[in-house]
């Protein structure tokens, strides 16, 4: 459970007012003290992920958050992150207390049932409640976090749910394959690459490939051309790191199906038609136009760092044009996605889908195009209708 990639399990958020008890709830449920808990409201103050193995269903990230209703100037920033955190989740509960339903928490369940993110209204510290107290809900779940009633249920109603909800689960290429195919994987190992091992896509790449009964034959781009030729076979697809991308197209056959690692997660994580028909605006970006760079993760930059330099290199080459490039990292994304002419983001194998929805959903909203690192690199370097042809896709109809 623990090599789960986060990016790779279901995020289940806690909401409510503050000491209405999520975090002795996470606790409850995980039969173990994750979250730190205070008879002081507020003590939960930025949003704080526990991972989880939750039978039958397998691992999952509990978030607590703060109270919606705290107050102040720091209390709404608070607030607004847990807000943030909700657009994110793929379920959630939300927590009250017997004598406490009102206006903070028929917005919470508003904004659950606009974003399409299923719940269960959950009614902790029943063991305070009169006898004759009836829930002002329909089908709330009742439980004592301080005692454990109700607890047990609620984790197995969870797990339920969530199988209903995953009905198969994602794949990164086993649609793509055969049992018996030979897939060629390329992976360069320059300053960027981490010592001793493999970037997160490469490693779920190969597992899935191996889960699919496909073959795995890994080569860095200086080795692709030899090995190719004494494969004494032609491979049944080519995956390449985009960086290297415009050397591999040339190398591989026509013929060879070809395509990226993050079109790959371009595709998992989000919405590949979005992604792809939204780097055609490279085209329209003019002398001053912003765009920005977002990364799900959170690195310190290495010499010819991607997001930073390789990317914004690559499209002012392309373009001819004096463009402004701002970056951002990790799970805060700006508010001011309006202001930009683009955003091209990451593979996100750290965001869920869920999250990374999320974001497509915020620019689209303000009408800005998304692409992400693969699709952009590809495009720029023009071999961009090859390696999304492996899907079906053809850029002049998109």
């Amino acid at each position: 459970m623990q090599k789960t990639p986060r990016g790779m399990r279901p995020h289940i958020i806690l909401l409510g007012r503050r000491n209405v008890g999520k975090s002795s709830l996470i606790n409850a449920l995980c039969e173990s003290p994750l979250s730190l808990v205070s008879e002081i409201a507020g003590t939960t103050t930025d949003p704080v992920r526990k991972g989880y193995e939750l039978l039958p269903f397998g691992p999952v990230v509990f978030v607590d958050t703060g109270g919606i209703d705290d107050t102040g100037r720091l209390g709404e920033l608070r607030v607004a992150r847990t807000r943030r955190e909700l657009k994110k989740a793929d379920f959630a509960l939300l927590v009250a207390e017997y004598n406490e339903w009102g206006d903070y928490e028929r917005e919470l369940i508003r904004e659950l049932e606009q974003s399409g993110t299923p719940y269960l209204v959950v009614f902790n510290k029943i063991d305070t409640a009169p006898s004759d107290w009836e829930p002002p809900v329909e089908n709330a779940r009742l439980v004592s976090a301080l005692e454990g009633k109700n607890t047990k249920e609620l984790r197995a109603e969870l797990a339920g749910r969530l199988r209903e909800l995953v009905k198969r689960e994602a794949t990164i290429i086993g649609d793509l394959v055969e049992g018996g195919d030979l897939v060629v994987l390329v992976v360069p190992i320059d300053l960027e690459a981490p010592a001793g091992r493999l970037i997160l896509p490469q490693v779920m790449t190969i597992r899935d490939l191996l889960d699919n009964d496909a073959a795995a034959l890994v080569v860095k781009e200086r080795e692709l051309f030899a090995t190719l030729h004494r494969l004494g076979r032609e491979p049944d697809l080519v995956i390449t790191d985009s960086q290297v991308v415009l050397r591999v197209a040339g190398d591989v056959p026509d013929e060879v199906p070809l395509t990226t690692f993050s079109i790959l997660f371009a595709r998992l994580k989000g919405d590949l038609t979005v992604l792809v028909r939204g780097v055609r605006v490279i085209d329209e970006l003019r002398d001053g136009d912003r765009v920005l760079i977002a990364e799900a993760c959170s690195h310190h930059p290495v010499g010819d760092d991607i997001g930073r330099v390789k990317i914004p290199r690559w499209i002012r080459q392309y373009t001819g044009v004096d463009i402004e490039f701002d970056n951002v990292q990790g799970r805060e994304y700006p508010e001011n996605i309006g202001d930009y002419k683009l955003v091209i983001h990451c593979g996100a194998c750290m965001l869920t889908p869920k999250a990374m929805e999320g974001r497509i959903t915020d620019a689209e909203e303000v009408e800005v195009p998304i692409t992400n690192y693969g699709v952009t690199i590809s495009y720029v370097q023009g071999v961009l209708e090859r390696v999304i042809a492996p899907f079906g896709l053809e850029l002049g109809d998109l």
